[in-house]
């Protein structure tokens, strides 16, 4: 085999697959960061507000679909690998293709009979804004993405249960690079070339995620007929004794609790739409400012908060086949290890960006979306950031649990933080706004009340049940007040330092970058002072990283 070849399937381990994976995604949520900027500039608020209603009931129906599947056939392609079982490893995947094909079928058909009836769901009785038909029509349009991303996932997953991360993560930065072609060049197009209505427009945009997910196959698909033999797609691997009835089982078993993870996780988004929408309308907001508001709770906020939540999805990628391998040999220790480690990833890289982002919520908010409502999208954004911390570390400890089977902790831990959030949202909300604040910032702590609750449970249940130990995460965490108090005292006075012109995009780059920068070196050297950027990391793998940033010519850590 070439040196090549073999380099673009190569296996990694687990800190290395963690940052391939997290390197790819914050890639690929960056682009998506990016592309909202001119995006939102053609379409605005109506626009990005219509946007919002179809891509929140995409990704719930995707969720649906295949989202749990990809991360099943990932844990049950690394205990068939680790148990030897070749043959029973290929037909859980070919299997797991077939119905996938099914269940995004059925998912599509929904989507088309009865989008008028979500998008009633959705918006309800408001007026002088979107309609219903507008919103219906989008929702056919993204649902063909339905058909073509579940099997793209299937395969992903795949790769991942041999510890492959790095063609499945180039793939997603293909897919994400298609997508924002189709949706900047087909609004540009239909608005500005053919005079197209915004609607049109709008249902160009969603469709882009059925090209990206074309051109993320033929790439997948074409590395792995070019590697079948180390994928084990041959004739000559001994059959094993595991019926495909049993193998049926295994991957609804681990499926059915990813789905409802999942499924939680952007159900919080759609029940904050629709209860953001209704009570702001019932407390005698306008259209205009209720689909504001309504649309950066639930879409646009999150695009910039996608960065902080990507070390999360990176962690996972990793987390979940090692995690399960250690289970699969019954070694507790090294279960606690890499969970303790993923944790404090989160935490020493999450706390700061988040705190971050939310002092410089307004130059953030004014360098994506304009100045023109940035009083009120700085305030979104500075309360909405929070939640992605909450939501990382939500996402570490339940496919953590999912990894070693607890699939009964997973739902209730699960469903215990999405009932707090929805039974939260709608009193929250009232009681912000007659202490005189925005309501949505009840809907925010809602949330995050909902996640710590589903957090706080999981780390329970894994200590009560294997006896694991968070203390070093704990100790993590009392060390990285100093750090963090410290970052937020240097940025607060740069801030006073520092002249913004708030309506100029390029003075808000310069002002975001220059104090991002001062920020992140005050933080980055107290914390190897301490000696926790080295804990955390690794001497030799922080090396590693200094030799490639510098090409080379730096080893500053011994």
């Amino acid at each position: 085999m070439k040196k090549n070849e073999w380099l673009k399937m190569k296996k990694s381990g687990f800190l290395e697959g963690t940052i391939i994976a997290t390197l790819a995604i914050v890639i690929t949520k960056i682009l998506g960061m990016l592309y909202v900027i001119p995006f939102y500039a053609m379409i605005g608020v109506q626009g990005s507000a219509l946007y919002a209603y179809a891509y929140n009931i995409y990704v719930i129906f995707l969720d649906i679909s295949s989202v749990g599947l990809p991360t099943a056939i990932s844990k049950i392609i690394k205990e068939y690998n680790t148990l030897g079982m070749m043959d029973a490893k290929v037909r859980a995947y070919r299997l797991g293709k077939k119905i996938i094909r099914f269940v995004s079928i059925a998912a599509f058909i929904v989507l088309i009979l009865f989008a008028e009836n979500i998008a009633s769901l959705i918006i309800g009785e408001l007026e002088g804004g979107n309609t219903i038909q507008d919103v219906a029509f989008v929702i056919r349009c993204v649902s063909f993405a339905i058909l073509v991303i579940p099997f793209l996932s299937v395969s992903k997953g795949y790769l991942q249960g041999h510890n492959i991360i790095n063609v499945s993560s180039i793939s997603q930065v293909i897919e994400q690079i298609v997508r924002i072609i189709v949706i900047l060049g087909g609004s540009y197009l239909a608005l500005n070339v053919f005079h197209l209505s915004l609607t049109t427009s709008i249902g160009i945009a969603v469709f882009g995620a059925f090209a990206g997910g074309i051109a993320a196959i033929l790439y997948i698909v074409s590395n792995m007929h070019r590697h079948k033999r180390e994928l084990s797609f041959t004739e000559d691997i001994k059959k094993d004794d595991i019926s495909n009835k049993e193998i049926i089982k295994k991957i609804a078993a681990y499926a059915i609790p990813f789905i409802i993870i999942d499924v939680a996780v952007s159900l919080y988004n759609f029940v904050d739409m629709v209860l953001i929408s209704r009570t702001m309308s019932g407390l005698g907001f306008d259209a205009h400012t209720t689909e504001f508001i309504t649309s950066s709770v639930a879409t646009w906020s999150g695009k910039i908060s996608m960065v902080v939540n990507s070390i999360a999805m990176g962690l996972t990628v990793s987390l979940i086949p090692n995690i399960v391998e250690a289970f699969t040999l019954k070694k507790w220790k090294l279960v606690e290890s890499r969970l303790n480690k993923a944790l404090q990833i989160i935490l020493i890289t999450c706390i700061p960006m988040v705190i971050g982002i939310s002092l410089l919520a307004k130059p953030i908010w004014s360098i994506f979306y304009g100045y023109e409502e940035i009083e009120l999208g700085g305030l979104v954004l500075s309360f909405y950031i929070f939640i992605s911390l909450f939501f990382n570390l939500y996402m570490v400890t339940s496919s953590t649990l999912q990894s070693l089977n607890k699939f009964k902790s997973v739902y209730i831990t699960t469903l215990l933080g999405y009932i707090t959030n929805a039974v939260l949202d709608v009193p929250l909300m009232l009681l912000m706004h007659s202490l005189g604040f925005e309501p949505f910032i009840g809907a925010v702590f809602a949330s995050i009340t909902g996640y710590s609750f589903s957090v706080i449970t999981a780390m329970y249940v894994m200590r009560k049940d294997h006896k694991l130990s968070y203390k070093n995460s704990l100790k993590l965490l009392a060390k990285l007040i100093v750090p963090t108090l410290i970052m937020i005292i240097v940025v607060i006075l740069l801030k006073t330092i520092i002249p913004l012109d708030i309506t100029s995009k390029f003075s808000c780059v310069i002002y975001v970058a220059i104090i991002s920068i001062l920020g992140a070196i005050t933080y980055l050297f107290i914390t190897y002072k301490q000696g926790t950027l080295t804990t955390v990391f690794g001497k030799e793998y922080l090396n590693k990283i200094i030799k490639k940033i510098t090409f080379g010519k730096v080893s500053i850590i011994k």
